[in-house]
């Protein structure tokens, strides 16, 4: 927990020290110092916490519904040579396609709310999920699974004891790069027809120049994404002690 602590605070004092040399060096109007944000931000605590919660609510859902979907559908692609030859094409046609472009199409068939925006967080992430554990499940030795089926053909046992082990230190690895594509793509979509999130707050004050509270808004944003990454570090710190 100390040396979390201690790099929670020596990436913040790098970076309130990178912003605040910035704006001395531009002297622009648009990139106000850190102490004069972080004083905004005091000023609309409140407010902000309103936006970063309904944020932070839309990316965990997303990556709820990636780990629920993706997981079993890459395993599958793992251990299935026909299933990966039949798919396998496919994901990598849609895996460099820029996502968030298919925003308003996700409007039309789900509507301008939170659905349409947790869906196309979603697509952004689960096919970075599904090629993970693909991969990881491909490197895993057949004499493995010949040991286990010595021991038991139960395929739940097969899961939890061979297959998981193996697959969760990728998992945890495709999920820290799915948080980052996740708030990326979050900042874009929030932009639409919302009234509640951290990319509609940055917007909303680009648009007034009210730079103070944006400069805020992407502060929270950095914020949310090294809680994200603490807590990945962490589970895996704790739970991959096998490694």
């Amino acid at each position: 927990m100390r040396k979390k602590g201690y790099s929670f605070l020596l990436g913040l004092l790098s970076f309130i020290l990178l912003w605040w040399v910035l704006s001395i060096l531009t002297a622009n109007r648009s990139l106000p110092d850190p102490f004069r944000t972080f004083q905004r931000m005091w000023e609309l605590r409140n407010v902000i916490f309103l936006h970063t919660g309904a944020s932070i609510l839309r990316v965990l859902v997303s990556l709820f519904l990636a780990i629920i979907v993706g997981v079993p559908l890459g395993i599958l692609l793992g251990r299935s040579q026909k299933i990966n030859r039949l798919l396998g094409p496919l994901l990598y046609f849609l895996y460099p396609l820029p996502k968030v472009a298919f925003l308003p199409i996700f409007m039309l068939f789900f509507g301008l709310g939170n659905l349409s925006k947790i869906l196309l967080i979603f697509a952004v992430i689960s096919i970075q999920v599904i090629v993970s554990i693909r991969d990881s499940v491909k490197e895993i030795s057949e004499e493995y699974f010949q040991v286990m089926r010595n021991y038991t053909t139960k395929t739940s046992d097969v899961l939890l004891f061979l297959i998981g082990p193996a697959i969760l230190p990728s998992l945890l690895a495709s999920l820290r790069v799915s948080v980052g594509i996740a708030l990326a793509s979050l900042f874009f979509a929030e932009n639409y027809n919302t009234t509640y999130g951290l990319g509609y707050l940055v917007l909303s004050a680009w648009s007034k120049m009210d730079y103070e509270q944006m400069l805020a808004g992407i502060t929270m944003i950095a914020l949310v994404g090294f809680l994200f990454f603490s807590v990945l570090d962490g589970l895996e710190e704790r739970i991959c002690r096998y490694r």
